[in-house]
């Protein structure tokens, strides 16, 4: 991988190292550049921003950010990012990292598709979702010059990835649709079954055994 992009340096601890390998043994290419990109938009806006933050804890959430997307760590029950989140936690622990610092990862990964939420937190809970809404919709997309975003691409290219990413996305939500709802990750089975409608909140709230 380069060592630099853009003005930022891609971590090199041991920790950093073996984390993007267990990680590079998992997920496709598509989704491990992805994941590199957030962490490098996600590091530019906290400079850009003058923000103080840990680069090599921002790194991890980035590259564990998506890893409940893949079979090793599917759960039936859980929402993709808790997946993600709690790898990145055991990670971490399994590393000596203290707890608070390992707890601020799994925040971050666990609200990186949370809307309007992360950017008010701690600067690596909303530098993990600036670097996702970037890549991922383009939220922030001219606050980057075609400079960093040509250096950026060139070093981890996108390749397919807008179709790629939205069929990794639809196969996980269909694995366990109930852990879709209230998310932005239902709109990835109803734009594969336009058909599918999930739970209304008010039907839900009128069902509920309660008289009033």
């Amino acid at each position: 991988m380069a060592d630099q992009i853009s003005g930022i340096k891609i971590p090199d601890s041991k920790i950093a190292r073996e984390a993007a390998e267990l990680v590079r043994q998992h997920e496709s290419e598509m989704l491990f550049n992805h994941s590199v990109r957030v962490f490098v938009f996600g590091a530019m806006r906290g400079l850009r921003q003058n923000v103080k933050f840990d680069s090599e804890l921002l790194y991890v959430a980035a590259l564990f950010h998506d890893l409940g997307l893949v079979d090793a760590y599917h759960t039936q029950t859980k929402r993709f990012e808790l997946d993600g989140a709690d790898a990145a936690r055991d990670f971490l622990r399994s590393h000596g990292i203290p707890e608070p610092q390992a707890d601020l990862v799994w925040e971050a990964i666990a609200l990186h598709t949370t809307p309007g939420i992360p950017q008010f937190m701690r600067p690596e809970i909303a530098l993990t979702n600036a670097g996702v809404l970037v890549d991922v919709v383009g939220i922030g997309y001219d606050d980057y010059t075609p400079e960093q975003r040509e250096q950026v691409i060139a070093a981890f290219p996108r390749g397919d990835f807008k179709n790629e990413f939205v069929k990794v996305q639809t196969c996980s939500a269909l694995k366990k649709p109930q852990t879709t709802f209230g998310t932005v990750n239902f709109d990835y089975i109803e734009y594969h079954d336009p058909s599918f409608h999930k739970p209304n909140a008010c039907t839900r709230i009128h069902s509920t055994p309660w008289k009033s």
